[in-house]
């Protein structure tokens, strides 16, 4: 069977204990080398996760020919700047969320990858290849809960580390980017559009500058959604989708354990049922996925387009809370 072959810029810790065990779990994927800034660094996680090749810098694991995807799990201000020079290396990309720091970022990297027609580039919302959504999905087809009309979600932790990547301003820390891009996204993702307006409130933190507490609502041609996020809380997570005719609320929307079976629960007018997913790696899913779009050639799952949308919706939400206003999209 053939396999993609992928690199991995960085030691970041979801790449060492989420994504790279995923990738070696795969079945079209295999990763053959890792980089750091630190050879040391990159020396003992390469011995750690069983990877062949480590290199003391990017660079030089981008110029490997052997290499032909990598992913990028770095701070958010070097995801568009290393996913470019990826490109420039012909390599495929699988680019952390959120894309960038801005959908300014997120359209560079796009018409970067126009010049490069044959590489496969793709953000990295591992949510959407859980089957529990493939379900909810088709719930809403079939009818299950009527017209949906709203839907809510709730995303927090609780980190007040001055020294954590997501606490810091100058790199695109705060929660709606670390958190709050999942709510947006999986909006998007329900109605299958774009909102008109966007509105939100944001509170930030005196000492860090970072946002801590975010709510947002986004006005949709046919429903609303609404949504909170914090890192400054106790850690919790929930969605629920309402519709003319019943409801669908799911336990962990989000960072379900790849140990742990899901539960979702329709509420219909008539009865409640309790659904339960098997327990999966949507990390590997998200792999595999991605490593067949480049194997055969086809598209993949999610195009840049909604990466470059969901910043749109992100930076709404935060001039709508310093605008003190409704803002157009």
């Amino acid at each position: 069977m053939q396999k993609v072959r992928w690199g991995i810029l960085s030691t970041a810790k979801i790449g060492r204990e989420k994504v790279v065990p995923a990738l070696q779990a795969g079945s079209y994927c295999t990763v053959d080398a890792i980089a750091s800034r630190n050879e040391e660094q990159a020396k003992r996680t390469a011995a750690l996760l069983g990877i062949p090749k480590y290199y003391p810098s990017y660079e030089a694991l981008l110029n490997d020919a052997d290499i032909d995807a990598v992913y990028i799990p770095l701070p958010n201000h070097l995801h568009v700047p290393w996913a470019i020079k990826a490109l420039e290396a012909n390599k495929h990309v699988l680019c952390e969320k959120p894309i960038g720091r801005s959908s300014a970022e997120a359209k560079q990297l796009q018409e970067a990858a126009k010049k490069k027609p044959g590489l496969k580039v793709m953000e990295a919302f591992m949510y959407r290849f859980h089957p529990q959504w493939k379900r909810i999905k088709q719930l809403i087809r079939d009818g299950a809960i009527g017209e949906v009309k709203t839907v809510q979600s709730f995303f927090s932790y609780y980190n007040i580390d001055a020294g954590n990547i997501r606490n810091k301003k100058e790199v695109g820390g705060g929660g709606l980017m670390d958190i709050g891009c999942y709510c947006i996204s999986l909006s998007r993702f329900i109605f299958e559009q774009e909102p008109d307006t966007v509105s939100g409130q944001v509170e930030f933190d005196p000492i860090l500058q970072t946002d801590r507490l975010a709510s947002g609502m986004l006005h949709f041609s046919n429903g609303t959604a609404t949504f909170t996020c914090s890192t400054q809380l106790v850690p919790y997570q929930r969605a629920h989708i309402l519709g003319t005719a019943g409801r669908i609320e799911i336990e962990v929307p989000f960072t379900p354990q790849p140990s742990t079976k899901t539960k979702i629960w329709l509420h219909t007018k008539s009865a409640t049922e309790e659904i339960v997913v098997d327990a999966i790696d949507q990390y590997t899913l998200q792999g595999d996925a991605f490593s067949e779009a480049i194997l055969h050639d086809t598209d993949v799952p999610t195009e840049l387009s909604d990466a470059v949308n969901n910043m749109k919706v992100l930076e709404a939400v935060f001039k709508s809370s310093a605008e003190k206003k409704l803002i157009s999209i």
